[in-house]
């Protein structure tokens, strides 16, 4: 039987009626691969809602993003969870990850009809340009509050400058981290309370961890077995369910281990198609990690056999199954755990110091995502073990630049709200693309 958590230090806490509102429009509103969905959950969590606390919402993002899968999606799950339980972790995660896959399929089966489209590639320029200035901005307030030191300041520079010079992987910027603050300080003061630290039993744990991987494996095996080992439909349920347990560090890092596999090896898509895939991915709501639905759907509408538009479905749905019911896993079995940690002196530090860290990868994913939005051109050049993402000033994307400087206008001047934001951003890239 799963713990309940313990209860939040909330102001108002919300009825489970009132939860399923917001996390549906955090949901239809989660642009901007992570960075963009951990601005958008902090803003509507944490300062407008007050429906978690500061040091629980960072607590739990250095959590969720020590672990494999999509972390924006693992930490909706665990607010989720922290206020209703497993029904609020469920809801929670299935609406964060539903609307952008509503979405995606759609723009999957009209690429597999038409290939691109522009006027839908145009609206998302504004999106995209939008979300650059969301991303500055959360990441401003998350540093300002996150980095109350020298000692803070230092590690998120280190961070920063290890995955974005050195390609340094995240665990590993984790882990130092961690040593870092877990032996630098002695006896640090526990910010949580821990007499409201409920215990959690190994046998609740073990049930959980049974339970939730029976809801991974058991229908993905139902699939392999109605099917046959060697068909689409059991390869993609296979590869997939592979890449949950190893792709630490989100989408980019899904990419990096599926393209050659899924381009070389299976010929399931083109190496273009595969970067149009992420592209559509980074401008829709819900995670970047959507891209393999992209994938699965492509592959088994033209692998599949029968009607190509039914299994194109089936691999879009086995896919997504696939990806995300990992995700619960980790969460359900591993929340109960993680404000006993952060009662523990020690612990606490050492997880203030992956806080500092935490800022200077999204830092990272912030410039990396600014150069990508505003220049058509970015080449990765190498000095040694050291590498810089450069763009070609000549191919500067006026529009993205002009559609940006409009988003700061209206977040940062006149204060409107995100859906308001990327609704004029859209369409002002309409207009652009419709008038200019």
């Amino acid at each position: 039987m799963q713990v309940r958590p313990a209860t939040p230090a909330v102001i108002d806490p919300p009825t489970l009626a009132e939860a399923l509102k917001v996390w549906a429009r955090i949901g239809a509103l989660s642009f901007g691969g992570p960075a963009g969905q951990i601005a958008l959950m902090h803003r509507e969590l944490v300062e407008e809602r007050k429906w978690i606390d500061e040091p629980r919402f960072l607590n739990a993002l250095n959590f969720c993003m020590l672990l494999p899968g999509p972390e924006a999606t693992q930490l909706a799950t665990y607010v989720g969870w922290r206020l209703h339980g497993v029904a609020g972790g469920l809801a929670a995660g299935l609406l964060f990850v539903l609307p952008g896959a509503a979405v995606v399929l759609l723009l999957s089966m009209l690429y597999a009809a038409f290939g691109k489209l522009p006027v839908i590639e145009a609206i998302f320029v504004g999106v995209k340009a939008a979300v650059l200035a969301i991303v500055v901005e959360a990441l401003l307030r998350i540093a300002k509050r996150s980095l109350t030191d020298s000692s803070g300041w230092m590690v998120a520079g280190i961070a920063f400058a290890a995955i974005y010079l050195a390609a340094v992987p995240f665990p590993v910027i984790v882990i130092g981290a961690a040593l870092y603050g877990f032996l630098r300080s002695n006896s640090a003061p526990a910010v949580m309370d821990s007499s409201s630290v409920r215990s959690v039993s190994t046998k609740d744990t073990l049930q959980t961890v049974a339970l939730w991987t029976a809801v991974w494996v058991v229908p993905l095996l139902a699939v392999a077995l109605l099917f046959g080992k060697d068909h689409v439909l059991s390869q993609l349920a296979w590869f997939f369910s592979k890449l949950a347990l190893v792709t630490f560090g989100g989408a980019y890092a899904v990419l990096a281990y599926m393209a050659q596999d899924v381009v070389q090896s299976y010929g399931w898509l083109t190496a273009g198609e595969m970067l149009d895939g992420l592209g559509l991915a980074e401008t829709t709501p819900g995670p970047l990690i959507l891209v393999t639905e992209f994938v699965g759907f492509l592959a088994a509408h033209r692998h599949g056999g029968g009607n190509p538009w039914v299994m194109g479905v089936l691999g879009a749905l086995v896919t997504l199954w696939a990806t995300f019911a990992p995700c619960f896993l980790w969460i359900f079995a591993g929340a109960p755990y993680i404000e006993r940690l952060n009662a523990e002196p020690r612990l606490k530090a050492a997880l203030a110091a992956v806080t500092a860290a935490v800022v200077g990868v999204i830092l990272n994913l912030t410039v990396w995502f600014a150069l990508h939005v505003l220049f058509a051109t970015v080449e990765e050049r190498h000095a040694g073990p050291l590498r810089l993402f450069v763009p070609d000033f000549a191919s500067v994307a006026w529009p993205a630049v002009l559609l940006s400087a409009l988003a700061v206008v209206l977040l940062f001047v006149l204060h409107r709200g995100i859906a308001m934001t990327l609704a004029i951003c859209g369409a002002a890239a309409l207009g652009l693309h419709l008038f200019a």
